[in-house]
């Protein structure tokens, strides 16, 4: 059985879903949109949108009992693709070698109209 991560330091979630979930030693996060759990805002740029996103996953896996250096794979979802250098360069702030696996996709449309939104599977 599976249980639910929610974190104070990780703004509420806009639809009926955990933050993130753990099952076993695995952590999953949803996906973390860029808003800013302390003011409610959303960043003017995709840069400032993906650390925003990042410090999310980051508090929803501490909250769990994981870290970023524990990150196995990631998804990058971005509304343009024009964006992905700058979201590149902060998403790799973030992350040191052994790289996780990530998958970086092109979508329609993010909730919010963000930028980009982030999720990521652990272990801890």
């Amino acid at each position: 059985m599976h249980k639910a991560i929610n974190s104070k330091y990780v703004p509420e979630a806009v639809g009926p879903y955990s933050h993130g979930a753990e099952f076993g030693n695995l952590v999953f996060t949803s996906g973390q949109l860029p808003i800013d759990a302390e003011t409610g805002q959303i960043p003017a740029t995709a840069a400032e949108q993906a650390r925003v996103s990042l410090e999310n996953v980051r508090k929803t896996l501490e909250e769990a009992g994981s870290s970023m250096k524990n990150v196995m794979k990631t998804t990058v979802f971005v509304s343009d693709l024009e964006n992905f250098a700058a979201i590149n360069e902060v998403y790799a702030s973030y992350f040191s070698e052994p790289f996780p696996a990530r998958s970086c996709v092109e979508v329609a449309r993010l909730p919010k109209d963000v930028f980009v939104e982030i999720e990521a599977m652990a272990w801890k």
